[in-house]
C-alpha cells in the first residue's frame, strides 16, 4: 500500500500558508516537531526548496518511513529520534541555534493507529501496548497491571475526562485478580460490561474510548511532555518565526492556549502609564482563538474532524 494511502496529512495547506512567511529567507530551518511519516515535512521541502527541515519523533517505525519518503530531499533533513520536549538538544546536534519554523502535530499518529499490533485502537483487539516509543517504557498493560484503584481513576478522570472513572477502576482491579489483562480486547470487554446499559443507550460514544485515550497519554506522558515542549521550541524561534500547533483534544489544546497566551500578553504591571520595551509581548498570535476542519476538509480526513490549531509569530527577542 502506497504511503499516501495510508496517511492525509492534516490541514496540509493551512499549515504550510502560517508557516509560508517565516520560511522565504535564504537558509531557513524549520522543526517539525512530530515527523509521523512525513506529509507535512514533505509539503514543506517542495515548497520551500531553500528550507532545511529537522523531523524529530520518537517511533522508530515512523522515523524509518519518514526517511525513506524524504530521501529525495538529502541533506536538507536532518532527523532526530526523540520526544519533542528534547527539542533545543535535537536543534542544537544539527548545528543550529535558532529556528524559522515549528510545527506539532499531536496525538497519536495514523501509523500508530493502523498498525493493530501497536494497542492503541479500541476497535482492534491487540497486545495491551500503546508506547509510541517500542524501544524504551512502560506499556498500558503494565498500567493495567500495577496501579492502584485510587491512580487508575485519577488518570481516567483527568486524561480521559471520563465520568465513570471510579467505577472503571474497580471493574479493571477485580478482573486483574482473576487474570492478567495483556489484550486491548480484553480491557474492552471489561469496560463495556462495566458500563450500564442506560449510559450506552445515551450516545456518549464507545465505553472505551476515553480510558484508551487516558492510558496513552499517561504511557507517553503526553501532557508533561507537551507543557515542557511549548516554551522550549518557542525559544528556539528567531523574530519573525513562526509556530503552529494541532491538538486534538481538549487537554492539549488548553496548553497551547495557555502558552500563547502568556507569550503574547504584557507583562506590564496594572497601572503602569507606559509600557516599557521588556514589558511587551514576546509573540503575536496568527489566528483568532483555535482553527477547526472546514467541512470539506472533514469529509475528505476524517481524522481532521477534532482537530484545534493555534499558530503564533516571535515579534521580539527576550530581554
Amino acid at each position: 500500500m502506497a504511503i499516501d494511502d495510508i496517511h492525509t496529512p492534516v490541514l496540509l495547506d493551512r499549515c504550510v500558508e502560517l508557516l509560508a512567511p517565516a520560511l522565504e529567507r535564504d537558509d531557513a530551518v524549520i522543526v517539525d516537531a512530530t515527523e509521523g511519516m512525513g506529509g507535512h515535512s514533505e509539503a514543506l521541502l517542495e515548497r520551500f526548496p531553500r528550507v532545511h527541515l529537522i523531523g524529530l519523533d520518537r517511533d522508530t517505525d515512523a522515523l524509518r518511513i519518514a526517511g525513506e519518503r524524504l530521501a529525495r530531499f538529502g541533506d536538507r533533513v536532518s532527523l532526530v529520534h526523540t520526544v519533542y520536549d528534547g527539542i533545543a538538544d535535537a536543534v542544537a546536534s544539527t548545528g543550529h541555534r535558532r529556528v524559522d519554523g515549528i510545527l506539532f502535530d499531536l496525538g497519536v499518529s495514523s501509523l500508530q493507529l493502523d498498525e493493530a499490533e501497536r494497542g492503541f485502537a479500541y476497535s482492534q483487539d491487540a497486545p495491551l501496548d500503546m508506547r509510541m516509543d517500542q524501544t524504551a517504557g512502560t506499556t498500558a498493560a503494565d498500567v493495567v497491571a500495577t496501579y492502584g484503584e485510587g491512580d487508575l481513576r485519577r488518570i481516567f478522570e483527568r486524561y480521559g475526562e471520563e465520568k465513570l472513572a471510579g467505577r472503571y477502576a474497580r471493574a479493571i482491579i477485580d478482573a486483574r485478580g482473576r487474570a492478567p489483562i495483556t489484550r486491548s480486547g480484553q480491557l474492552v470487554d471489561i469496560l463495556v460490561a462495566a458500563t450500564p446499559m442506560a449510559v450506552q443507550r445515551e450516545g456518549r460514544g464507545h465505553p472505551a474510548k476515553r480510558v484508551f485515550q487516558a492510558l496513552r497519554i499517561e504511557v507517553n506522558a503526553e501532557l508533561s511532555v507537551l507543557d515542557a515542549a511549548l516554551p522550549a521550541a518557542m525559544g528556539l524561534l528567531r523574530v519573525g518565526g513562526r509556530i503552529v500547533v494541532m491538538s486534538y483534544q481538549s487537554l492539549e489544546d488548553r496548553l497551547v492556549k495557555r502558552a500563547f497566551a502568556e507569550a503574547s500578553s504584557s507583562t506590564a504591571p496594572a497601572g503602569l502609564p507606559v509600557e516599557l520595551p521588556e514589558h511587551a509581548p514576546r509573540f503575536r498570535l496568527l489566528v483568532k482563538g483555535a482553527e477547526l476542519a472546514s467541512d470539506a476538509e472533514k469529509e475528505r480526513n476524517p481524522r481532521a474532524t477534532p482537530v484545534r490549531l493555534r499558530a503564533a509569530e516571535r515579534v521580539r527577542e527576550a530581554v
